[in-house]
């Protein structure tokens, strides 16, 4: 499964890098601005676009299409021509500041960005420097919950952190529930702006461990109050959101009342 907002109409913003820093062992902000900004929607939650990087060599294209569906991408991004069509990922607005036409951008990065597994995203993150172009393409928000919500299950491993930590910052204030967020260093935990009636664990994953396994432990554990009013977004390593789901549907809960997406896959360079 996938976010798909079909009410959401995408704006395409060609910004530059404002700044680069790195919060903690395993995180990367890069600031962009621009005025491209002014036309982008605050929507807050886990608003999340599609992000063109400049291509590792040689010149990159930014004559992008400005709606990304699967015409757009198969016959405009396609027909950018291979040595300058820019690279294409999926993330996550951390902070949006439209005062400022700011907006910040949490990369997960682990290791050294010049060995072989390195994913393109991390590789230019550790090396982003101030008045570089990207691109991003907007889609709205993917957790959405019913009126009739009343209790939240929010769930993921490092790479869905700056969402988890945004639906908690938007989340009404008398919602409850548990949010779970395993990370890799103690270090990479992050300030939560929560309701108080969401209770935030941070797990720290043991390095022998595969990862979203420790989330998964506590979601198999989770027991909700009703099942049917429970609202539960679980992303991470493709494990962690399609076996919690499978979990959550076993005890009861609706199936269109479980937000999952697999991020990335254990053993393939996705960043």
């Amino acid at each position: 499964m996938s976010f798909h907002d079909p009410a959401h109409t995408p704006t395409l913003c060609v910004v530059q890098v404002v700044r680069a820093e790195r919060l903690s062992p395993h995180v990367v902000r890069v600031t962009v601005g621009g005025e491209a900004l002014r036309a982008l929607p605050d929507l807050g939650f886990d608003h999340w676009f599609r992000l063109f990087l400049p291509r590792e060599s040689g010149e990159t294209s930014w004559n992008l299409p400005k709606k990304l569906d699967m015409v757009g991408y198969l016959l405009q991004y396609k027909r950018i021509p291979r040595d300058v069509r820019p690279i294409l990922r999926n993330y996550t607005v951390r902070e949006f500041r439209p005062h400022a036409l700011e907006l910040d951008i949490d990369f997960i990065v682990h290791g050294d960005p010049d060995a072989p597994d390195a994913g393109v995203a991390n590789r230019w993150a550790q090396r982003a420097q101030p008045g570089e172009t990207v691109a991003f393409l907007d889609q709205g928000i993917g957790y959405r919950f019913p009126a009739d919500t009343t209790q939240h299950l929010i769930v993921g491993d490092e790479t869905g952190m700056p969402g988890i930590v945004g639906i908690l910052r938007d989340l009404p204030r008398d919602a409850r529930g548990l949010a779970v967020i395993e990370i890799p260093h103690a270090d990479d935990a992050q300030a939560v702006d929560a309701p108080s009636g969401m209770e935030v664990r941070w797990i720290v994953r043991r390095a022998e461990t595969k990862p979203g396994a420790a989330a998964l432990e506590i979601v198999r554990g989770f027991v909700p109050t009703d099942p049917t009013t429970l609202m539960a977004y679980i992303v991470g390593e493709q494990e962690l959101p399609t076996s919690a789901r499978r979990h959550l549907v076993s005890v009861g809960v609706p199936k269109p009342r479980i937000v999952f997406v697999g991020f990335w896959r254990l053993g393939r360079a996705q960043y």
